[in-house]
């Protein structure tokens, strides 16, 4: 597969194959990622991870990724730390980080930033995640959670919920999915419905998705159930987000009508939108979603800077 020295910046950048592909590796990444076995093929490399907005999940299953393969890893996490604060330019600073590394991970406030990193970085720069735009490695550690689960991605009801409009791990993941022939709904208020771009690029895959704002009436179709929090910190209106702020909330109840063999998904963090008491059901895999992480950033990984655990 073409991966090496390539940028993962947007969900354009891949086709079919390759998602395949990268979920395949991720499924050997598991026992090395579980620490179950040890091997250290990209030992020597080192990932610059610059996290300029605040990240829990995917800035430490990077580190975690990089340490099982055996990398070094240089963190940077507030623009506060670095030279932009003085004044420099986000390319600069991207310039200079490139000298000291073998690939650099970005998350950046601003859409678009990853894709001005990998146009200015000779090594290759992965996006992980810019504003409301793009974030492929979550849309990969997806769609892997999918596939074990349920075995394949092919014909899957896929239903998304809350935040779609701010929601840019939503955003990847619907345009993916359209590769695999999947029906999708599309559960938001009006106000936070899915951006009609994105709609348009689904619709343009042979993907006709059904809207609506009916939790209630949805949830019986779905084999796949993917909960967004309302992102508040993406709001230029405060009180516009005090009139969506708890829109839905998943509890025991209403996975009544749920399918048996349904899964939640929830990229986290969570605030209300999943009751705890979900957490020990066998719908849930959001923990499982996250841990995912470590497998699929160990294959990305490997597959752009040229490294196979035996």
């Amino acid at each position: 597969m073409d991966f090496y020295d390539k940028d993962l910046v947007s969900i354009r950048d891949l086709r079919r194959e390759q998602i395949e592909y990268i979920l395949d590796l991720s499924k050997k990444m598991v026992p090395y990622a579980r620490g179950e076995k040890n091997d250290r093929p990209l030992d020597g490399k080192i990932l610059g991870n610059l996290f300029f907005e605040p990240s829990t999940r995917t800035k430490l299953s990077f580190e975690s990724a990089a340490y099982r393969l055996g990398m070094d890893v240089i963190d940077v996490s507030e623009m506060s730390m670095t030279s932009i604060a003085k004044g420099e330019t986000l390319a600069d600073t991207i310039r200079m980080v490139d000298a000291y590394c073998d690939c650099i991970v970005l998350r950046h406030p601003y859409e678009g930033a990853a894709r001005l990193a990998a146009d200015v970085s000779e090594n290759p720069v992965i996006n992980a995640g810019d504003g409301a735009g793009s974030h492929p490695t979550q849309m990969l550690l997806d769609l892997f959670t999918i596939k074990e689960a349920k075995g394949s991605l092919d014909g899957l009801d896929v239903a998304l919920v809350g935040d779609l409009k701010y929601g840019r791990t939503v955003h990847t993941l619907a345009q993916a999915l359209t590769m695999f022939g999947v029906k999708l709904t599309l559960i938001a208020p009006e106000s936070l419905q899915m951006p009609q771009d994105i709609v348009d690029r689904v619709k343009s895959k042979g993907c006709d998705p059904r809207k609506t704002a009916d939790l209630e009436k949805a949830i019986g179709d779905a084999d796949v159930l993917y909960v967004t929090r309302i992102q508040k910190e993406r709001f230029p209106d405060p009180a516009e987000y005090k009139k969506v702020a708890d829109t839905y909330r998943i509890d025991n109840a209403i996975l009544r009508s749920a399918k048996d063999d349904m899964i939640i998904m929830h990229p986290l963090p969570r605030v209300n939108e999943i009751a705890t008491e979900v957490d020990s059901t066998p719908h849930a895999r959001y923990f499982q979603q996250a841990f995912n992480g470590v497998p699929v950033r160990m294959a990305i990984l490997c597959a752009i800077l040229g490294g196979d655990p035996q």
